[in-house]
């Protein structure tokens, strides 16, 4: 029986809040899994299967150096989140401006 290949994408890379961690870790500065794996409490193996679904998603990319993989911040595919979430910010513009007025109209009656 053949395992199918499962490719993910950036919203599925960052739907697990470790990966997140993980991507913000990296922002600072690149590591290898054994810094990676001393920020979180569970096992080298179970950040390695994180790191995995962000390699696919290439929110991320290993090097070899010597013995280690040291991996570092792509945060590029993250523009098709900030693209999608975008689209949702004029929902929040509006309620903060109603906000705004409804507050500013109070004001005026006291």
């Amino acid at each position: 029986m053949s395992q199918a290949v499962q490719n993910y994408d950036v919203f599925q890379a960052i739907a697990d809040p470790t990966r997140r961690e993980v991507l913000r870790l990296l922002s600072q500065k690149e590591m290898p899994i054994s810094k990676i794996t001393a920020h979180f409490p569970m096992t080298r193996t179970a950040i390695a299967k994180h790191l995995h679904v962000l390699s696919e998603a290439k929110l991320v990319y290993g090097r070899k150096e010597g013995r280690e993989k040291i991996y570092q911040l792509n945060p590029e595919p993250l523009e098709e989140v900030q693209h999608w979430l975008s689209y949702y910010e004029k929902f929040w513009n509006n309620k903060l401006s109603m906000l705004k007025y409804l507050v500013e109209k109070e004001e005026k009656k006291e």
